[in-house]
């Protein structure tokens, strides 16, 4: 027998590889963070010994979820200014709040929650844009956390940068320190077409293009976007993009809400991801992106939360389910984003939105052991006839039991081992009374 360092087994495993084959009483053996092999539970057993055996009888076994788009700082924001229109929230609330708080503290305590929600959610890796990513490089990190990290670019001053040059030099310095990281990718994140010139967002494709680096950035998120862009530019903000070339390089795209066909099938062309945010956008009554219409031109939609203050979580699972219902809802053909494609979206193309298909995202030999155990023995999940229709439409956060990043465990039984749980949530308390009492 092989020595290796753990053995994950379940009543089901969902390697979430090319087929989305489902392995009854399945095993995923694990040894210097990677993936070994996986297969049916008995053949695993005779062929490894491992020190560390999780999962078992009554549970599941399958890829960490990915939350592609979020901004991991504003989760002690949550619940600030609630109720309001993107614009009035953003620029009269949002804003002004970052503008009086934003700081290397207030960013390494937030990201500390953010990474104590995601990860007891079973979320194993995120994508984000925001400012004072070093900082968050370093929490998500120390946590265990796989981060696709964008530095935040805009054409006005923040307590960040005051000048395009300035913001650009200083996402540059972060690829250079974090580029090649096992947990850390570092990214270029221009904010939208509305708050980056031309000439900004030419410059800040150049930059990923010039590090190989994803360019993230909110796309067609309102009907205002939409309008502004094509008053400025003459084009829909897609198409603006395509315009100015920057749509050639690894491109990221959140919201998408009003998305054109004409935009599809250049995203297609190009191979842009997409990020559906769906309760993000239904709670700014933002609109509902054409989801279904974007699987059928062939791009790889994944599902983000965005940032906590305006969804007011950062649960997948609970993005997975919405989005499921809400489509079939509104199409009028309940067929439409089935339970294995939701699943698909929120782990395999997820991580292939973000540049790390070839890492993680699907539990296959030689990939990064990125994984969560589920369990099922619990009301709401009784009797399962399919796994994948009940991790859709029955599971919850709470029903995460483990998570491992990069073979390293770092949530055991429900509770975070790589940080104090009381700890990160005193503190964010603590910021809570701070901002409410405005000191």
């Amino acid at each position: 027998m092989t020595d290796i360092d753990c053995i994950a087994e379940g009543d089901y495993v969902l390697p979430m590889d090319e087929g989305s084959s489902v392995i009854e009483d399945g095993a995923v053996a694990v040894s210097g963070g990677k993936v070994v092999s996986v297969g049916p539970r008995k053949e695993l057993l005779k062929k490894y010994r491992a020190k560390r055996v999780l999962g078992g009888n009554g549970k599941a076994v399958m890829p960490g979820l990915i939350n592609t788009h979020t901004h991991a700082a504003m989760v002690l924001m949550r619940g600030m200014a609630d109720d309001l229109p993107l614009k009035e929230w953003l620029e009269g609330h949002i804003w002004p709040a970052e503008e009086k708080w934003l700081g290397p503290e207030f960013v390494s305590d937030a990201v500390e929650l953010a990474c104590l929600e995601m990860l007891k959610a079973g979320v194993t890796a995120y994508g984000d844009m925001y400012f004072f990513e070093d900082v968050s490089a370093v929490t998500a990190k120390r946590l265990g956390i796989r981060a696709a990290l964008g530095s935040g670019i805009l054409d006005f001053p923040t307590k960040t940068a005051d000048s395009v040059d300035e913001y650009l030099r200083k996402a540059e310095d972060f690829i250079t320190e974090w580029k090649g990281d096992a947990l850390i990718t570092p990214c270029i994140a221009p904010h939208a077409v509305y708050t980056c010139g031309p000439e900004t967002l030419k410059r800040a494709s150049a930059l990923a293009k010039k590090h190989d680096a994803l360019l993230h950035i909110h796309l067609s998120e309102t009907k205002w976007e939409v309008s502004e862009v094509q008053a400025r530019y003459g084009k829909t903000p897609g198409m603006h993009m395509a315009a100015l070339g920057v749509l050639e390089g690894r491109v990221l795209a959140a919201h998408c809400t009003w998305l054109t066909e004409e935009e599809m099938e250049v995203f297609a062309r190009h191979g842009v991801g997409v990020s559906h945010c769906v309760e993000s956008n239904l709670k700014l009554a933002s609109g509902i992106a054409p989801v279904p219409r974007m699987l059928r031109a062939g791009i790889k939609v994944s599902f983000g939360t965005d940032g906590a203050a305006s969804n007011n979580d950062l649960d997948i699972l609970s993005e997975m389910s919405t989005a499921a219902k809400l489509h079939k809802a509104v199409s009028g053909d309940p067929t439409l984003l089935p339970a294995k494609t939701v699943v698909r979206m929120a782990t395999r193309w997820a991580a292939l939105a973000i540049g790390l298909g070839h890492i993680t995202g699907s539990l296959e030999e030689g990939k990064s052991a990125d994984l969560i155990v589920l369990d099922l023995r619990k009301p709401h999940l009784t009797p399962v006839y399919n796994i994948y229709s009940h991790i859709v439409y029955s599971m919850r956060a709470s029903d995460v039991e483990s998570v491992m990043v990069a073979g390293k465990l770092v949530v055991d039984k429900g509770r975070l081992i790589t940080a104090d749980e009381e700890e990160i949530l005193d503190k964010a308390e603590n910021w809570g009374r701070r901002i409410r009492e405005g000191f």
